[in-house]
């Protein structure tokens, strides 16, 4: 049964700076693609980021390009969601997903879940 914990989350400045990790057990971890995802508050779940089981492949909501990056350490079984130049509007939980292989920017694609890791930004 596969696990997600993720961690990294907290309260930092407008143009701050977050690093968020993913660690996945209980299931190969290089068979999967990453996803992170984030929801505020009233609001639908959105995608933020994406990459494949090998790491040659990522995507990006446009909010976020430029200023994520997503990256995974296949060895440490874990993913990370690299956040730069934060805005108040990047106040979310975020979490993460796994599904086989290939990304997706669909939630419902995506088979289990992290709980997820509060991020807040000030102005």
């Amino acid at each position: 049964q596969v696990q997600l914990v993720e961690s990294g989350g907290g309260l930092v400045q407008a143009g701050g700076s977050l690093r968020l990790s993913c660690v996945v057990s209980g299931r190969a971890f290089s068979n999967l693609a990453m996803g992170w995802f984030r929801q505020a508050p009233g609001k639908e779940r959105e995608f933020v980021a994406a990459i494949n089981w090998s790491g040659s492949s990522t995507d990006y909501a446009d909010s976020v390009r430029g200023r994520f990056a997503i990256s995974r350490d296949n060895a440490k079984n874990t993913a990370y969601l690299q956040m730069n130049t934060l805005k108040p509007e990047d106040t979310a939980i975020y979490y993460c997903a796994q599904k086989p292989y290939f990304t997706s920017t669909t939630p419902a694609a995506y088979g289990s879940w992290g709980q997820g890791t509060q991020v807040t930004v000030s102005s």
